[in-house]
């Protein structure tokens, strides 16, 4: 199992929202970046992933996970772009802010550290594991 990063800004789409879709989960639609696209194209049905919401509050809210592998963008009419559906594991018990991961020494290395603008993005299994013991759940 791989884990990822996924950012939405909550007043567009918030965990709640994604929650809300229940076992059918949400296409991740509406991702513009090849990077990103191309984090989307290597993952898997089962991979896991943090919800982390961006601008206001700035801090991962809960656990997904994949349950479509990457496929065309519903919304996309140029043919380029590609998704893979989501549906919300579980909040997280403490948010985890932006502040608090750059200032963990072990997360030093983190893509959202290092690259806070991306909006898919890979999680190593050691990033994982601490980032879900700062945040109260179990990796």
């Amino acid at each position: 199992m791989a884990y990822w990063l996924f950012k939405s800004e909550p007043d567009s789409f918030s965990f709640d929202d994604l929650v809300k879709k229940g076992e059918k989960g949400q296409e991740w639609d509406g991702v513009r970046n090849f990077q990103a696209r191309n984090n989307m194209r290597a993952m898997k049905v089962g991979d896991r992933g943090f919800f982390y919401h961006s601008n206001e509050g700035k801090a991962v809210v809960g656990i997904v996970e994949v349950i479509a592998a990457a496929h065309p963008d519903s919304t996309d009419k140029t043919g380029q772009w590609e998704c893979v559906d989501l549906k919300a594991v579980k909040p997280v018990k403490k948010p985890v802010t932006l502040a608090e991961a750059k200032a963990e020494p072990r997360l030093a290395k983190m893509a959202l550290v290092g690259n806070s603008r991306l909006s898919v993005q890979p999680v190593t299994d050691d990033e994982w594991k601490v980032a879900c013991e700062m945040a109260g759940v179990e990796p």
